[in-house]
């Protein structure tokens, strides 16, 4: 059986860095057998968390259909972009919407708890949103995911990214190759 992931990235930029990395991170996951859906966050329409809000209204379509995307899938690929040294508020809206519960009154916890993360993140400073990283893998272990030891914070990104020959230099691309193939191995195995 081979392992489903949802993948995305926690920046709404349509030529995202993190974006592009991501791609690279997905193709290794696919070349080793796992079924990769790619979705952008900034799709989903997900007002800022809102506890009065969620009371008054419930959970908005929005949370209800990126839900039911993370229970359809094994495992989450998400690279980082890093502002002010932690993740993006995009990304964090999305993890609190995620977390709440869902209709019936399961938790949203269930749709991740034993469920595989790997994270990637690009940034133009030369630490690569590996800060933004640390902040994210701490709130995916609170929430009950086992985050992969395998990462890639690819730092001065702007500079990795050789247009002239189509994308991503070689040695880098491989780095990234091999953060999504390990995310398929483990959800593989965990998804048995």
């Amino acid at each position: 059986m081979s392992a489903t992931i949802l993948a995305f990235s926690g920046s709404s930029r349509s030529a995202s860095l993190n974006g592009k990395l991501l791609q690279y991170a997905v193709a290794g996951a696919r070349e080793a057998g796992a079924s990769v859906t790619v979705v952008r966050l900034a799709d989903y329409e997900l007002p800022i968390y809102d506890g009065d809000l969620e009371e008054r209204d419930g959970l908005p379509a929005g949370a209800r259909a990126f839900q039911d995307a993370v229970a359809h899938h094994d495992a989450l690929l998400i690279a980082s972009p890093e502002h002010n040294g932690g993740y993006t508020a995009l990304l964090k809206n999305a993890l609190d919407w995620l977390s709440r519960p869902m209709p019936g009154g399961r938790s949203g916890l269930d749709l991740v708890t034993g469920k595989a993360a790997a994270v990637i993140s690009a940034s133009p400073g030369i630490l690569g949103g590996v800060r933004s990283q640390t902040a994210l893998r701490i709130v995916l272990e609170k929430v009950g995911m086992i985050v992969i030891p395998q990462s890639l914070a690819l730092g001065q990104a702007h500079l990795q990214f050789d247009e002239a020959q189509g994308g991503l230099k070689p040695s880098v691309a491989g780095a990234a190759q091999s953060v999504g193939a390990a995310l398929a191995n483990v959800a593989t195995r965990l998804a048995v």
